[in-house]
């Protein structure tokens, strides 16, 4: 009898990430966990499906289905924790077009990213689907970053795959209690969340992006410093 579910294990580190899901303009933010649009753009990639096609489309459908876990996991070096902060970049862009359609030689922006950053993420659903991801996400089609395409990752993405919560948690945390880490969980009903967040991807394409919302609520952990 084949299992209802199995979880997929990601681990996400950089020396910068960015997670936006309420960025426009000319200010783009970053959250202060992986989102979900960024988690499925990153599969999205890996599987090598264009923006707006109806493989896309397809994938997305079913990846809505797919239950998120993103947790902060404090980066170490020689025993003492890494501090994650927020860097803000001055960036300019050349060539872009103004409200009235006239070509603006320079526009300044202004993005956030998250520096000394580590984080995993659990996602738990269709065996099939999740099966599929895992195997793309070791040779991917196309390249894979934290968020925007300046943040690679400097470690593998891909932990593994298990048929049981707790075995894929050890995938990032070894023994730990999961207690000890800071996390963000989809509420299985609205009245458990706390906040809505729009980054549940239902297109890509380039020029109708969409997103619904996504509830969410946030457990601090014992010891985390995020």
């Amino acid at each position: 009898m084949l299992s209802e579910k199995i979880f997929l294990a990601l681990y996400l580190e950089g020396p910068l990430q960015s997670w936006g899901f309420d960025s426009q303009y000319s200010r783009r933010n970053t959250g202060l966990m992986p989102t979900k649009s960024a988690i499925a753009g990153m599969c999205c990639a890996a599987l090598g499906l264009p923006r707006g096609s109806d493989k896309e489309q397809a994938f997305l459908e079913k990846f809505g289905a797919v239950r998120m876990t993103a947790m902060a996991v404090p980066r170490k070096v020689a025993e003492k924790e890494l501090p994650v902060r927020r860097l803000q970049d001055y960036h300019t862009v050349r060539n872009t077009k103004t409200a009235k359609g006239e070509i603006k030689d320079c526009h300044i922006t202004h993005r956030q990213y998250l520096t000394d950053a580590a984080f995993g993420v659990l996602l738990e659903g269709d065996p099939s689907l999740l099966e599929q991801i895992a195997e793309k996400l070791k040779d991917p089609v196309w390249g894979l970053w934290l968020g925007r395409k300046t943040c690679i990752p400097s470690a593998p993405v891909l932990a593994g795959l298990k048929k049981s919560r707790e075995d894929a948690l050890r995938l990032l945390i070894g023994e730990n209690p999961i207690e000890l880490f800071t996390r963000q969980e989809e509420a299985e009903h609205f009245a458990e969340g706390r906040d809505t967040l729009p980054d549940s991807p239902v297109s890509f394409a380039t020029e109708r992006r969409q997103f619904s919302p996504r509830r969410v609520k946030i457990l601090f952990g014992s010891k985390s410093k995020m």
